[in-house]
């Protein structure tokens, strides 16, 4: 108990620890755009107090990369309309709890009419409450707000594409590294399960699964992110090929945690039921997990031998148990080594027929890959 309570407790410092380091160019853009806005709306603008301008540039940005264009257009237009809407009803029908909630009504209203999604919406609704409730129209309707947000929105683009971009490839090398390590982890566990015969370490590796499971989520949406950032930086436009090798690695990680889940799920079966699983197919996941800490590599830029070479050494030895034994948990094992070493070898760029082939055709002794990539 005391040993999980501690395992646990790593794995959440561990969490945290990416987590602050994920979001620490985030938090930066955030900053220095919101006193960039709030310098170009007073200094060039002339406005003396555009609080917008800050707030629609912390918005914009939020604490992620993606979809930054669509944002910045969505809050200028939804800040735009419940500006306008709450001016001209405030002008009308002054302030108040009922007032409010017909400004906030009608501001959702008309950005739901020309189209927008819930961002449009929400903001408009935000916008017209601050103008309803903090800074109430006391000379008839004032566009310089509106313009105001608009600054804080072009300012926020400006900061995250040019000043400051973001390189997307060591986005995704951050984003890649705890799925790698959480899968490694866990094919490890899955044969000291086996080696010792140990419930307890066959159930730490369905956990070690699920912590790689929620990683690759981290990393689908930052794929998305990366590619956006490439495309608005004239500085990492040209890695866009560069991410499509992380997009196929990406895709297929996501088949090997799955593959891996039912590999520990086969190894708790085992153990429950007493059956015994040879030594070479315990080995053969240590060639798994040799495998997916190659593939690092290779997606940092090396060669894919040594990530294909472990991946077709572990189906050789899965293939040569296949042959030797009719127990069913062993069989099952196997079963899902060999799917896990085609979905590594699919990660290194393999097509998938050559993959297959070469999993089919390796033998224990195996240290090559099929000749065909």
């Amino acid at each position: 108990m005391i040993q999980q309570a501690t395992e646990l407790s790593r794995a959440g410092l561990r969490t945290r620890r990416e987590r602050v380091i994920a979001n620490a160019r985030p938090i930066l853009h955030s900053a220095v755009a919101a006193s960039l806005a709030w310098l170009v709306a007073t200094e060039v603008v002339g406005h003396q107090r555009p609080f917008f301008a800050p707030i629609s540039a912390v918005v914009t940005l939020g604490l992620t990369v993606g979809e930054r264009r669509r944002r910045a257009v969505e809050l200028g237009l939804g800040v735009t309309v419940g500006i306008a809407i709450a001016d001209l009803l405030v002008a009308g029908i002054g302030t108040g709890s009922w007032q409010i909630a017909v400004v906030v009504a009608l501001a959702m209203l008309a950005a739901t009419l020309v189209g927008g999604g819930p961002l449009l919406a929400s903001q408009a609704a935000a916008s017209g409450v601050l103008v309803a409730t903090l800074q109430p129209p006391s000379g008839g309707v004032d566009f310089g707000r509106s313009l105001d947000a608009l600054v804080g929105s072009s300012t926020a683009l400006v900061v995250s594409s040019l000043l400051l971009p973001i390189n997307p490839v060591r986005l995704l090398q951050a984003s890649v590294t705890p799925v790698l390590d959480r899968l490694v982890d866990a094919l490890d566990r899955v044969a000291e399960a086996l080696r010792t015969r140990s419930g307890e370490a066959a159930d730490s590796a369905l956990r070690a699964v699920a912590g790689a499971h929620a990683a690759h989520e981290q990393l689908v949406g930052t794929l998305q992110e990366a590619g956006e950032a490439a495309r608005l930086s004239p500085q990492h436009r040209g890695t866009l090929g560069e991410l499509d090798r992380y997009a196929i690695a990406a895709g297929q990680l996501a088949r090997a945690v799955e593959n891996t889940r039912a590999l520990a799920r086969g190894a708790v079966r085992a153990i429950n039921l007493g059956d015994a699983v040879p030594p070479e197919a315990i080995e053969a996941i240590e060639q798994l997990a040799a495998s997916t800490r190659a593939l690092q590599d290779f997606l940092d830029g090396s060669p894919p031998e040594p990530a294909r070479e472990a991946a077709v050494r572990a189906a050789g030895l899965a293939n040569a148990v296949l042959e030797a034994t009719g127990n069913l948990s062993a069989v099952h094992i196997v079963g899902q080594i060999r799917l896990a070493a085609a979905d590594l070898l699919r990660a290194t760029g393999m097509e998938r027929a050559d993959a297959q082939e070469a999993v089919r055709g390796a033998q224990a002794s195996s240290t090559g890959v099929a000749p065909r990539t």
